[in-house]
């Protein structure tokens, strides 16, 4: 790890605990206990025993859940990192996630495939479909010169209510009001499977993450391609220069961080839950932004920053439950490390010139 790398990360150890600590604060003037309050996210992501369990449910089954539930986010946040790696703002992570799901869903979900073929074209489709939104997007930047956060929003807007119009009018459960639960066969996540008496998820899509999210890295610090993106993102006209094709690394940056997107739709969509609201577009694609930020867009840290993020999330129904404060206490606390990640290079700043001062008296 350089030097660099590591005075990031004591940086963002510090962000970390600085909004934790503004997290307590706030649930201190709410009338409660900041610690049990932590707890209780712990508890309610499996990294901390509950005092009790219903039939066929454990510590290991809620982290099990969790882990269904955090795969999303790690395809999200990568999405976001190789857009910025190019200098692209990629704010239309949402509206590919729904474009890739509600493809696949439409395609394959509803379909009689057998599981060996269903499941693979479920993740085929996630990134086609995903893939096509994003290219289009970076199209729009090269071609045209729309930037690109205006031409997200635009596509999330589009995407949003294109489909909810189609469910509505094609797809509709009449009694959920959402899209029509897709089949166990084209499913990526096993739900509720017996082991030893105890009931666990068991989601596929995790395994394609850590396999992405190596391959990433290794595209990212190792190949040509990789520092091309780099070059582009830190200055267009200079990468012109020596040769690289700018419009071209916009548009295949774009088309990537979408491919990414849409895998994190379908293993949402079509993994930890099995339809799709109408009129919604998750959270998670903005969330990502705060991943990318907390993990400096680096594939590995924004494993570590979805996994406590993630954690914040998933663990505010049961912190609800159980300490009665409002789950969007959760959205709180993520905004607050999304607020500290934005003071980063400040602290790095700070460490900088206190390392040099150390330096000069010995």
């Amino acid at each position: 790890m350089s030097a660099e790398s590591k005075k990031y990360l004591k940086a963002a150890v510090l962000s970390v605990l600085v909004s934790l600590l503004a997290g307590a604060v706030v649930i201190l003037i709410l009338g409660k206990n900041p610690l049990s309050a932590y707890y209780n996210l712990l508890q309610g992501v499996g990294l901390a025993p509950k005092p009790r369990y219903g039939g066929g449910q454990s510590m290991l089954t809620d982290l099990s859940s969790y882990v269904d539930y955090w795969t999303p986010m790690i395809f999200a946040a990568l999405s976001y990192a190789v857009a910025m790696r190019c200098g692209l703002f990629n704010i239309g992570i949402s509206g590919q996630m729904l474009i890739g799901g509600f493809a696949a869903t439409v395609l394959v979900g509803y379909s009689g495939l057998p599981a060996g073929i269903a499941k693979p074209l479920v993740v085929i489709i996630g990134i086609l479909f995903g893939m096509a939104g994003g290219a289009l997007i970076g199209y729009l930047k090269y071609r045209f010169n729309v930037n690109e956060v205006v031409s997200s929003i635009m596509i999330n807007y589009i995407a949003e209510y294109v489909i909810s119009f189609m469910i509505q009018t094609s797809y509709i459960d009449p009694v959920s009001r959402q899209s029509r639960a897709i089949g166990d066969n084209a499913r990526l996540s096993f739900h509720q499977v017996l082991i030893g008496g105890y009931k666990y998820d068991l989601p596929i899509g995790f395994l394609i993450a850590i396999v992405t999210m190596l391959l990433v890295k290794f595209v990212f610090d190792k190949t040509v391609f990789g520092f091309e993106l780099r070059a582009v993102g830190t200055n267009r006209t200079a990468s012109r220069y020596i040769g690289i094709h700018v419009g071209s690394r916009i548009v295949l940056s774009m088309a990537i961080s979408g491919a990414l997107a849409g895998l994190a739709g379908v293993t949402y969509y079509l993994g930890y839950v099995n339809s799709i609201q109408p009129r919604v577009l998750l959270s998670t694609g903005y969330d990502a932004i705060a991943v990318g930020l907390l993990g400096n867009n680096d594939p590995v840290g924004i494993f570590f920053a979805s996994f406590l993020i993630e954690i914040i999330s998933k663990g505010s129904t049961y912190l609800q439950s159980q300490a009665g404060l409002e789950a969007e206490i959760a959205d709180v606390i993520t905004g607050l490390i999304l607020l500290a990640c934005a003071c980063n290079f400040y602290f790095m700043e700070r460490m900088g010139r206190k390392e040099k001062k150390h330096a000069e008296r010995n």
